[in-house]
């Protein structure tokens, strides 16, 4: 197949239009059935739902070109339940696992050659949405919703070599309890913003939650889950109702325990254990892992044995079995790759 003219290895984290995008319209209480289009142009009413009350939510996933030469996707049957609940928890209409699958799989076939070749290190990015559309002045939810997923080629995470992140404890809250922080609501993301740019401001990479009702304990940050290595190799991640369920980083607990026999534990972590750790990773779509280096907590720093130059070696154990399964280096778990073509 004739690849698009991309310079795959110069390529960034950005948006970059593709040949065709799928959108299925919701109804009368039902959804059509559904297209490719090469239209990515979105037509609504100034007074749209998802422009007034924020009645969206998104996904994120990749496809890959594996080693062999075939181009799959990791585990979109988990981000379609996710979405599922998180339509649930915001009063938006279900679009089906089956259908979203097979919508991903649409996407990516129509957009082959977007698909980056093996050992660039990039990938397709795949953002599936959905959003109220109809207009909405009184407070409720909107009665016509539009779902789309949109495909864009992305870099290599770790363009330049790994480097460990700073992050500083936030006294900014992410999340309240019983509200939607188990949910990817786009209006999660919308109150991180002014949190981050201001971390950034401070020179640190990111902003490391706790929790809203006691700040006692370590939830995550505003783009991703935290993981923790202990001085004896368990892999520790927060326990929280308020924290995304991350699919990296449920997957990288079955491949601790299943592929390299580590003990692991899902437990409220406090404030202060966080300087009795060896090893800490951001885990997400866009890098599998990002190493953490250093974490502030109001002055104090407190640097993981670690460092700041690379990956711990338990960390990057994580990393390079995750990836392997995702690039077809290493046989996966049954469910977890879906071929495309």
């Amino acid at each position: 197949m004739m690849k698009a003219d991309v310079d795959w290895g110069n390529l960034g984290f950005g948006y970059v239009k593709t040949d065709e995008r799928y959108v299925s319209e919701y109804k009368d209480g039902k959804w059509d059935e559904g297209r490719l289009t090469g239209d990515s142009e979105i037509v609504m009413s100034e007074c749209a739902c998802v422009l007034q009350y924020a009645q969206t939510c998104f996904e994120g996933l990749k496809a890959y070109t594996t080693e062999d030469g075939r181009i799959v996707c990791f585990r979109p049957d988990m981000n379609a339940q996710r979405m599922i609940d998180t339509c649930e928890r915001l009063k938006m209409p279900i679009f089906s696992k089956e259908r979203f699958v097979d919508a991903v799989v649409q996407v990516v076939r129509a957009n082959a050659k977007w698909v980056p070749p093996y050992g660039t290190g990039a990938s397709l990015y795949l953002r599936p949405f959905m959003f109220g559309k109809n207009p909405v002045i009184g407070v409720k939810p909107a009665n016509d919703f539009e779902f789309r997923i949109f495909a864009t080629p992305v870099g290599p995470y770790f363009k330049g070599g790994v480097k460990p992140l700073k992050l500083r404890i936030s006294d900014l809250d992410r999340a309240a309890p019983h509200g939607t922080g188990h949910v990817k609501a786009g209006l999660n993301y919308a109150m991180s913003l002014y949190n981050i740019v201001d971390a950034h401001e401070q020179g640190y990479d990111e902003n490391l939650y706790l929790d809203s009702a006691t700040h006692t304990y370590v939830e995550e940050t505003g783009g991703a889950n935290i993981i923790f290595i202990t001085k004896d190799n368990k892999v520790v991640t927060p326990k929280s109702s308020t924290i995304l369920p991350s699919i990296t980083r449920r997957s990288l607990l079955e491949v601790a325990s299943k592929y390299l026999g580590l003990e692991t534990e899902e437990r409220e972590i406090s404030v202060d254990e966080i300087k009795d750790f060896a090893e800490a990773g951001l885990c997400g779509t866009a890098a599998v892992i990002s190493p953490v280096g250093c974490i502030v907590n109001h002055g104090e720093e407190i640097y993981l044995p670690s460092g700041m130059t690379e990956m711990g070696p338990v960390t990057k154990k994580l990393y390079d079995t995750l990836r392997g399964i995702q690039m077809g280096t290493i046989e996966a778990p049954e469910g977890w790759i879906q071929e495309i073509c």
